[in-house]
């Protein structure tokens, strides 16, 4: 990406794999402003998220980041406060908003293993695509009330949707190979059985491909590029993710859990 920083700016980055036991990374991270390399403070959050942190002054700030992966993730078990954390309210997923509306369209399903799947359905049923026609302060609400978005809204109106009917529900940013248009990708989880299984109701891409990023409560905790103070402009990003050989197929039905 390129981003031209206008005046003096704390930059944050959500863009490298998140490691997990049974992967294998080999990655590099560039920064370069005005060709002089810059190095990043990395900062650990949940499930291996991190965040490269970047004092920049004004010029154009170029940001490359690349990565192999190799393996399989192994599953990871919800501590008790993440499945706490993880049934309230956020900013862009106000589950208390939707308390009436999920109940009777679902009922109150924290028992029902099957109610993830059915509620990531009707998401995709619900919503179509349209790229352009959500704001970034758009929630789960404006989304259902407005019957389209991307890849963030239909995962914030899953996550939303879930939490109301009690189950423990969390965002992801992706890198997701086959996804089209190629960009960023945003997933729900719901913790199902002792293990976070992932929803994708776009179908835009198979989710046995996807590689974590960073994982939250909405797109306020998984955003690729944040900016504390000062004044940016994003000029130029490509995202591009590829798997070795064929992309597998993928029914959205069967339980996957993301690596």
């Amino acid at each position: 990406m390129t981003v031209a920083v206008h005046a003096d700016s704390l930059l944050q980055l959500q863009i490298a794999v998140a490691p997990q036991q049974g992967l294998s990374i080999t990655e590099k991270l560039t920064c370069q402003l005005d060709g002089e390399l810059l190095t990043p403070r990395e900062i650990f959050g949940p499930n291996g998220t991190r965040m490269h942190v970047l004092d920049a002054h004004a010029g154009t700030l170029v940001v490359d980041y690349q990565a192999t992966i190799v393996g399989n993730a192994l599953f990871e078990r919800g501590s008790d406060y993440e499945l706490a954390l993880y049934r309230r309210p956020s900013r862009y997923a106000e589950s208390d908003k939707l308390l009436g509306f999920a109940a009777a369209e679902f009922g109150y399903g924290i028992a029902d293993p099957g109610v993830p799947a059915r509620v990531a359905a009707y998401v995709g049923r619900r919503i179509s695509y349209v790229a352009g026609t959500s704001a970034p302060i758009d929630g789960a609400v404006e989304t259902l009330l407005s019957g389209t978005g991307v890849c963030r809204d239909f995962s914030h109106l899953v996550v939303a949707l879930l939490r109301a009917v009690g189950v423990p529900a969390r965002v992801a940013a992706v890198y997701a190979p086959g996804c089209v248009p190629m960009d960023f990708h945003a997933v729900a989880e719901a913790y199902v059985d002792g293990r976070w299984h992932t929803l994708d109701p776009t179908c835009l891409a198979p989710r046995s491909t996807m590689v974590r990023i960073a994982t939250g409560r909405d797109a306020a905790d998984i955003a690729f590029l944040d900016n504390l103070g000062g004044d940016i402009t994003l000029l130029e990003m490509s995202v591009d993710a590829q798997v070795d050989g064929l992309l597998p197929y993928d029914d959205n039905v069967t339980p996957i859990s993301l690596w």
